[in-house]
C-alpha cells in the first residue's frame, strides 16, 4: 500500500491525536510511527504521521480528513512518500554545498524532486549539467534586481517549488520576495560566538581567537540572517588551527547542516512557530 505522510498543526486541546487517528482507520490506514508536541508558549500542537492507505491519491486522503480538520482549526496537509518536494538550489560561486546536496540526491538520501539551479554567476553550470538537472543564470545588479527576482518567481511558479535552498548564494533577497516565500526559503549561514559579518568570516575569526566555529542553517525573513532555526553544529578549534584549516572545518559543518535541514524539511519534520521551529527525529 502506498505510504503517505500527514502534518497539521493546530490550537492545543484534547482529543487530537484520538480524532485524526479514528480518521485514519475509517480509512483502512495502519499508522506507522507518529510524532507530537505540544508547545505551551504559543498554544499550538503539531503532528507528524507516516501511515500506509489503500489510497493511491493523497488528496482523497485530505478530503476525507477535512471535516475533522476544520474542527480542529487545523492547517492539514498529507502527501505520498513517493512523490517527494519540488527543491529549487541557489547558488554563487562556493560549490561545496551544492556538491554535497547533489550527492546526496543523486544517492537517493535526500528525498526531494530537484527543479533547477539558480545562479546569479555560471561558473557552476557544469555541475548541473553533469547532474541532468536545468540550470539558469540570473545575474544580479543593483540596476536589475527588481527583473532578477521577478525572474526567480516566475521558475518557482512554473516548477511547482515547494522550497527554496540558498547553498550559499551570496545576495540579499528583498523584503517582498522573502515575504511572498515565508516558510519556504532556507539559507545556509556561518555562526560563530561572537558573529561574524561581511567578507571572510572565518579569518575574522581567527583573529579574535575563537574556540568554536560552526553553522546554522534557518528560514530566511527580512531580517538578516535571524530567521527561525532549523539546524546546527559547532566544532572545537585552538590556537593552533589556522585560518585556512578552518575555512576547510567550516565547510563541511556548512554541508552537513544544511543537507540534514533540507532533508528533515523535506520529510515533514519541521514546523514553523513563530520565530522558533519544532523538528521532529
Amino acid at each position: 500500500m502506498p505510504v503517505h505522510i500527514l502534518t497539521m498543526s493546530c490550537p492545543d486541546r484534547p482529543g487530537i491525536v484520538a480524532s485524526v487517528a479514528q480518521g485514519l482507520l475509517e480509512l483502512d490506514a495502519n499508522i506507522i510511527d507518529n510524532a507530537q508536541h505540544g508547545d505551551a508558549t504559543s498554544g499550538l500542537f503539531c503532528m507528524r504521521t507516516r501511515f500506509e492507505a489503500p489510497h493511491e491519491h493523497a488528496a482523497d486522503i485530505v478530503t476525507a480528513l477535512r471535516p475533522r480538520a476544520d474542527a480542529l482549526a487545523a492547517n492539514l496537509h498529507v502527501r505520498r512518500e513517493d512523490q517527494p518536494p519540488a527543491v529549487l538550489l541557489m547558488v554563487s560561486k562556493h560549490d561545496h554545498c551544492l556538491i554535497d546536496l547533489l550527492q546526496r540526491w543523486r544517492a537517493g538520501e535526500l528525498p526531494v524532486r530537484l527543479a533547477g539551479i539558480v545562479s546569479n554567476h555560471p561558473d557552476l553550470q557544469h555541475l548541473a549539467d553533469a547532474a541532468g538537472v536545468p540550470f539558469d543564470h540570473i545575474p544580479v545588479t543593483a540596476a536589475t534586481k527588481a527583473e532578477a527576482e521577478q525572474r526567480l518567481q516566475q521558475i518557482v511558479r512554473d516548477r511547482d517549488v515547494e522550497l527554496v535552498v540558498l547553498a550559499r548564494y551570496m545576495q540579499i533577497l528583498s523584503d517582498g520576495l522573502t515575504r511572498e516565500l515565508d516558510g519556504r526559503i532556507i539559507n545556509i549561514h556561518h555562526s560563530f560566538l561572537p558573529g561574524f559579518k561581511g567578507a571572510r568570516p572565518y579569518h575574522q575569526a581567527w583573529e579574535r581567537g575563537v574556540k568554536l566555529i560552526g553553522a546554522t542553517a534557518h528560514f530566511v525573513t527580512g531580517d538578516l540572517d535571524e530567521g527561525p532555526i532549523i539546524d546546527q553544529d559547532v566544532a572545537r578549534v585552538s590556537h593552533a588551527v589556522s585560518a585556512e584549516q578552518m575555512v576547510v572545518m567550516g565547510k563541511d559543518i556548512e554541508r552537513v547542516v544544511l543537507s540534514r535541514a533540507v532533508k528533515a524539511w523535506a520529510e515533514g519534520r519541521v514546523f514553523l512557530i513563530g520565530t522558533r521551529t519544532v523538528v521532529f527525529p
